[in-house]
Parts: structure tokens; C-alpha cells; sequence
């Protein structure tokens, strides 16, 4: 199944396509999320929140969105 000269070994390549499936699901919640979210709950703009789903974060942007980046609803 390998291409001649791969160095990655077979679980390698496993872990990195479940870390990049992962992270899309991320964004993918992220991005649905700042669509559906009032600009009022959110800190900072929408605009900037959604670039950050354009480069590779390793889900670290996403995580960042939904720990820091959305206030309460009550507020």
C-alpha cells in the first residue's frame, strides 16, 4: 500500500489523518458556531475567528474559539 521511499510507517499515517479529521470537525463546529452566534457573544470579530480556520492550528484555534472567544448568552 506504501509509495516506494514512504518513511512513515503505517500507524504514523493512521495518527495523522485521525488528527486531521479531528481538526476539521473542529473548525467545521467553530465555523457553524460563528454563523449562528450573534456577533455580541463573541470576542473580537467574526472575520478574525474564521481566518484562523484558513491555517493549520493543529485544533488549537478552534479550542481557543470556544474557551476564550464566546462570552454567555446571558450577557
Amino acid at each position: 500500500m506504501a509509495k516506494h521511499g514512504s518513511k512513515l510507517s503505517e500507524r504514523q499515517r493512521r495518527i495523522i489523518m485521525v488528527t486531521a479529521a479531528v481538526e476539521a470537525g473542529l473548525k467545521a463546529a467553530m465555523l457553524i458556531d460563528l454563523k449562528r452566534r450573534p456577533a455580541e457573544q463573541i470576542r473580537g470579530p467574526k472575520w478574525l475567528w474564521a481566518g484562523t480556520a484558513l491555517i493549520n492550528t493543529a485544533g488549537i484555534a478552534p479550542l481557543s474559539y470556544f474557551i476564550v472567544g464566546r462570552t454567555s448568552a446571558r450577557r
